[in-house]
């Protein structure tokens, strides 16, 4: 069987091909050349695989990773439960619907590092609103920034709640190309909400689950302005991620150590995106 020709000439692509060249391709492999050397704004100096074998002996990288993938799987796996929860109320007839999705989407266009700000002041100690409201009620308000068990966790919080009008916006798509006669046939069957919700509604939804879960996922584990902005890794290293390891490590001068760091951090986004949007897209298939 003989392949359809093209209506466009080959050209056509050129323009996009020059700026994906320019912004992706030629800034990756001037990375992946940086991080084999030791260098400077003036020089440059190979060095081999050093730059990896020191940022993978940092006693710090295992915790960030560990952090990493926490803050990662925790964002995405709340974004897409809540998000799609919020799509199904707020897709069912509720009474100002159109002005509670504008709420729950707000925080979406706001600064990430305008609401990082904010929260690092609700969530003082002593002073934050947070804990002076929870002392009113005769409740003890623990040190949301500044216990090494909670920090990270915090800022799991706050990312979940800018984050989940995305979600929940995509999802809202996903609810809207179901078509009703797939309810009306579950509900003459005699099923429940409940039913309909895990035999209909998930399984329906299926292609905005795996968008929700590939944006947040990505974004959580290059996650770094809100962490910074909120506790700059710390209490200690308790909240760094890899990110913010590579950060300090540009900060103290180590160039090349920080950019072997980037290309790890690009490694590690490769290694579990793309199997998983691979067992996504099979699992779709055999659906």
């Amino acid at each position: 069987m003989a392949t359809q020709k093209s209506p466009y000439p080959y050209w056509f692509i050129l323009p996009a091909a020059i700026v994906f060249t320019v912004l992706f391709l030629v800034p990756t492999f001037a990375s992946l050349w940086f991080s084999l050397t030791r260098w400077d704004l003036f020089s440059a100096e190979f060095i081999g695989l050093e730059n990896y074998r020191q940022f993978l002996r940092e006693p710090f990288l295992v915790q960030g990773l560990v952090n990493t993938l926490i803050y990662a799987f925790a964002t995405s796996a709340t974004k897409s439960v809540f998000g799609l929860l919020l799509a199904v109320l707020l897709t069912s007839g509720l009474w100002a619907q159109n002005f509670l999705r504008t709420i729950v989407f707000f925080p979406v266009l706001v600064s990430t590092i305008g609401i990082g700000i904010t929260f690092s002041v609700l969530m003082h100690p002593t002073n934050g609103m947070i804990n002076v409201a929870l002392k009113a009620v005769g409740l003890p308000g623990p040190g949301w920034l500044t216990d090494p068990a909670l920090a990270l966790y915090s800022v799991v919080f706050v990312d979940f709640w800018k984050g989940v009008g995305l979600a929940t916006l995509i999802y809202i798509a996903g609810l809207a190309t179901i078509s009703p006669d797939y309810y009306e046939a579950a509900r003459i069957d005699g099923a429940t909400r409940r039913q309909m919700f895990f035999r209909v509604t998930v399984p329906l939804v299926r292609p905005a689950t795996v968008t929700v879960v590939t944006l947040s996922l990505i974004g959580g584990l290059r996650s770094f302005d809100l962490i910074w902005a909120m506790t700059r890794g710390g209490p200690g290293f308790s909240s760094d991620v890899l990110a913010s390891v590579i950060y300090k490590q540009y900060q103290a001068g180590f160039y090349g150590l920080s950019t072997a760091g980037n290309v790890i951090l690009f490694l590690l986004i490769g290694l579990i995106i793309l199997p998983m949007t691979a067992w996504f897209n099979r699992r779709e298939v055999d659906l």
